[in-house]
């Protein structure tokens, strides 16, 4: 996976997607039906060029893997075509020109000639990108009207901790509060995140590195991502935070992580890269030795981030599994794979590609 490769991202609770069987009245799904998600069909073509977005640059993978990597991505996109019914019912919107803004933020650093040929060698189109784009922005703002909105911590809330835990908050020496997304290149040995994505290999755990980053640069969430993505299991699932780390610990780490959160200011994503793992460090804040209070906003910003953390990672949970539930839903693809009994073989073959698809359509203005 390379920099253009735009993949789906919420993925949490995705791998048993709703109820089994459909509706009475509705038809017979169509021959290129992968999947039917409340009477919508989610297709092979769609899936395939969801692949060929996410698919790791000159990689050569076994038919076996080709259809995992598939199943996984239509368990994705079963989960947002829920989530964008979701939109509709509560008539959120996503203006052209935030979808515009996006668009152009996520290529601005790349030379247009390369990104054409980027898409030409993934027989897509700038319109399959915007359009992918779209999905993910539309099925994000609805998370965060239902999750995020209601995530945000009290008053009482806050002071409530600081009471409980003033100790914290007297440091000896200066900190750094700190989040991590961890991407190693060999299968760990429990499942350390939401989607249970896990690199296997020095190029896969590139290709995860540089889907995260980019990521990142559309906007996503560093906590979002981390639950979703990271493999520690134990920041993982507080969304990547570390909290603060004294300076006195951070100058055992290893160089290039030490200097990634020593050197950069509050807000600054780097990625580290070091014998084939990869580590996307984010500094969230630093603070200087002593005793703080409430009065501090630093302290109180720190405190409200970390709840309100806390809480979205439970309420998406939950919500997301209260939507999956009330679905009905039908992996044709699935059932296929096991009607076949994983004899790929068996199972029917893709159309071919178009060998040159149609010159990329410039971004609206």
């Amino acid at each position: 996976m390379t920099r253009f490769a735009i993949v789906l991202t919420l993925t949490a609770l995705a791998a048993a997607c709703g109820r089994t069987g459909g509706l009475a009245s509705s038809p017979a799904p169509s021959a290129n039906a992968w999947a039917v998600v409340n009477g919508h069909e989610i297709t092979r073509d769609d899936v395939e060029k969801a692949y060929r977005r996410a698919a790791p640059e000159n990689a050569q993978p076994s038919e076996e893997e080709a259809y995992t990597a598939k199943l996984n991505l239509l368990s994705e996109m079963i989960v947002q075509d829920i989530l964008l019914a979701k939109a509709t019912q509560l008539k959120i919107e996503l203006p052209e020109s935030e979808l515009d803004n996006a668009y152009n933020e996520a290529k601005k650093n790349i030379p247009p000639a390369a990104f054409d040929e980027e898409l030409k060698k993934r027989n897509l189109t700038a319109a399959d990108m915007r359009e992918d784009l779209r999905r993910n922005l539309l099925a994000q703002k609805v998370v965060d009207k239902e999750v995020g909105e209601k995530a945000t911590p009290s008053d009482a809330d806050i002071k409530a901790f600081f009471d409980a835990n003033k100790a914290q908050f007297n440091r000896t020496e200066d900190a750094v509060r700190i989040a991590q997304i961890v991407i190693t290149p060999v299968r760990e040995q429990q499942r350390a995140n939401r989607t249970g994505d896990d690199a296997g290999s020095p190029q896969e755990a590139t290709a995860k590195a540089q889907m995260l980053m980019q990521r990142l640069k559309e906007g996503l969430a560093f906590g979002d991502l981390a639950a979703d993505y990271s493999e520690d299991p134990e920041s993982a699932q507080r969304g990547g935070d570390l909290g603060f780390v004294p300076i006195s610990a951070l100058a055992q780490a290893p160089p290039a992580l030490r200097d990634a959160a020593l050197q950069s200011n509050p807000g600054t994503v780097k990625l580290v890269g070091q014998n084939g793992a990869y580590t996307i460090v984010l500094v969230v804040a630093k603070d200087k030795k002593g005793q703080k209070d409430l009065s501090m906003p630093e302290v109180k910003d720190g405190i409200s981030s970390m709840l309100k953390n806390r809480k979205e990672q439970l309420l998406r949970a939950a919500y997301l599994s209260a939507l999956r539930n009330d679905a009905v839903v039908v992996n044709l693809l699935a059932k296929q794979i096991v009607d076949a009994g994983g004899k790929v073989e068996a199972m029917p073959k893709a159309p071919a590609a178009p060998a040159t698809p149609a010159t990329p359509a410039a971004p609206k203005k």
